[in-house]
């Protein structure tokens, strides 16, 4: 007879099929209530950000589906029907990738995309590829024949549950969804990155929590105050800009003062600062006791080490630089400058 405890069998599941479920909850109970950008964005923000609070691996699945909705609605397509979840797959790093040909039967894809999240847990995805006239984007239902996950792609501990195997296409029927680089000039595709620079904010705080829990207990000593202190600032810096970068975007949604790409590119640049330097602020505060005997900690720490390491670091911050005194916001340059070097996604 089986006497393992429920809760210690919940702790054996797999990282990748506990993400997986607690991804597919998100999605039927609660993705349906969080607004687009440019309709209290800020609040959109919020809910990544206490998504990642809570779990990095399930805040990148969410916010992968939230934002295949947003891109649906921003082209013109039809939303995620009841009990599909979607992903968003839009990595180019060097290598052949994945092309579409156009048929008189329609659009197929075929080639291998890597880094797709959610590779065993979507139903569907937006896919980009090479076809012969540009860089597109495709919808993909995942059923079909010729769609498969590649084993053994995604052997990392840290963002373990989001699951990012490569995906192999072999003449997949697919639906292009937009025009040519459609993907990356709508305003949206800046707006988006802010998204993912929200989730990395919740991950800061979970790396945090074991901190603040310490003060709360008055287990402090000055130094560890002195930790808690930078850390406070950084974290009510960041979350301060992240709300009026909700605001900013309700005030101009399609981007007619074309600031999207600096603002973007500013608050992701913050967001990986604060990141960074929480994780090392935690780190020499509490020592190796929370790594070691807290399991909750330990992952945060793993997964936000990876996840934020999505910011493209000098490259980002070297078009941040030009940009802001050229004004040059191409969003088709900006993208391709920078997407080799996306570890989940294109450069957002």
């Amino acid at each position: 007879m089986n006497t393992t405890p429920p809760e210690v069998s919940d702790r054996l599941r797999s990282p990748e099929r506990r993400a997986a479920e607690l991804f597919a909850h998100f999605v039927e109970r609660e993705a349906s209530g969080v607004p687009l950008p440019g309709r209290s964005t800020a609040h959109r923000f919020a809910v990544l950000s206490a998504l990642g609070r809570r779990d990095l691996s399930l805040a990148r699945l969410a916010e992968g589906h939230l934002d295949a909705a947003a891109i649906l609605h921003e082209l013109d397509e039809a939303p995620p029907a009841h009990g599909e979840r979607w992903g968003v797959w839009a990595a180019r790093p060097p290598g052949p990738g994945v092309h579409a040909t156009r048929g008189d039967q329609g659009w197929r894809i075929s080639g291998v995309k890597p880094y797709c999240s959610g590779a065993r847990s979507c139903t569907h995805a937006l896919v980009t590829a090479d076809a012969d006239d540009g860089y597109r984007l495709f919808a993909v239902a995942l059923d079909r024949p010729g769609a498969q996950p590649v084993e053994g792609t995604w052997p990392a501990i840290g963002m373990a549950g989001s699951d990012s195997l490569d995906m192999s296409f072999t003449d997949v029927p697919a639906r292009a969804v937009g025009g040519v680089d459609g993907y990356v000039r709508r305003p949206g595709f800046q707006h988006g990155g802010i998204g993912v620079a929200a989730c990395w904010l919740g991950g800061a705080h979970a790396v945090a929590a074991p901190l603040y829990g310490r003060a709360a207990a008055g287990q402090l000593n000055g130094h560890a105050a002195a930790h808690l202190g930078a850390v406070d600032v950084l974290l009510h810096t960041a979350d301060t800009v992240l709300r009026q970068a909700g605001d900013d975007i309700d005030a101009d949604p399609l981007d007619v003062r074309e600031e999207a790409r600096v603002r973007s590119l500013r608050v992701r640049a913050l967001a990986e600062k604060v990141c960074t330097e929480v994780l090392e602020h935690v780190g020499r505060a509490t020592g190796a006791g929370p790594l070691c005997r807290d399991e909750r900690h330990a992952r945060a720490v793993a997964d936000l080490t990876v996840y934020v390491r999505q910011h493209h670091a000098e490259a980002n911050l070297a078009e941040l630089g030009r940009l802001a005194t050229s004004g040059s916001t191409d969003p088709v340059a900006c993208a391709n400058s920078t997407a080799a070097s996306a570890p989940t996604e294109a450069a957002r």
